[in-house]
């Protein structure tokens, strides 16, 4: 009885907290090494966990975003964090404040990619655990077998954007980022479209700024000299 009670506590706890997790886009400035990025590379969120409705899902949304990324055709898709400017990290949302998932299990292995699209193709391959870019060890890698788990939050699909170029990116803080009920569902994306528009407003308001004409300091009036008196003979 006193453990139902402790778990109706930690649900209600999340449901609480709901608001926080529901933010739907950091709307500070767009910086500038985002304005400026040419390749993005996509991974899954670490220690996250799978739906235990659908064990892939995270897998296939990280395929989602490649291919609206690819769509979109701003960003080349890089294979490795350390080679990206920028690096995405996404969860799929469970739709609830608690839900079972599961975790550990085979290796990840990324089969080859051959994508296209209308303005893209994107060919790589992957073996093994997709890099999680990050220093924290994830505690299912410790344990080979697939076991069941429990997540409370997270209802919401999330989709952050970090600072590439190192080895562990996901250590730093988010420089964007998006969370909403079907965020990374397909064929909107509307995460990547999110994301698009940001953009977008970004570089009109620096368009704007550098097109506003520069304010000339006002000079003080000039006085008028006067003549010097002539002194009568």
């Amino acid at each position: 009885m006193r453990y139902r009670m402790l778990g109706c506590l930690v649900v209600a706890a999340a449901v609480a907290a709901a608001p926080a997790w529901a933010d739907k886009k950091d709307k500070t400035k767009m910086p500038e090494v985002v304005l400026k990025a040419e390749s993005v590379f996509v991974t899954i969120v670490p220690d996250a966990e799978e739906p235990m409705t659908d064990p892939a899902a995270n897998r296939k949304a990280v395929q989602e975003v490649e291919q609206a990324l690819m769509k979109w055709g701003r960003f080349r898709l890089a294979l490795t964090v350390n080679t990206a400017d920028l690096v995405i990290a996404v969860q799929k949302g469970t739709g609830k404040a608690a839900s079972p998932t599961i975790s550990g299990g085979p290796v990840d292995d990324r089969p080859v990619i051959f994508d296209k699209t209308d303005s893209a193709i994107r060919i790589g391959g992957q073996r093994g655990q997709p890099p999680s870019g990050t220093q924290t060890p994830d505690p299912s890698s410790q344990d080979p077998r697939a076991h069941p788990g429990a997540q409370v939050g997270g209802a919401d699909d999330t989709f952050r954007v970090y600072q590439g170029g190192g080895d562990y990116p996901l250590d730093g803080p988010a420089l964007w980022s998006y969370i909403a009920k079907d965020g990374l569902k397909p064929p909107e994306v509307a995460a990547v479209e999110k994301f698009k528009k940001a953009i977008e407003e970004a570089e009109k308001a620096a368009q704007k700024n550098q097109k506003q004409p520069q304010q000339q300091p006002q000079q003080p009036p000039q006085q008028p000299q006067q003549e010097p008196e002539k002194k009568n003979p």
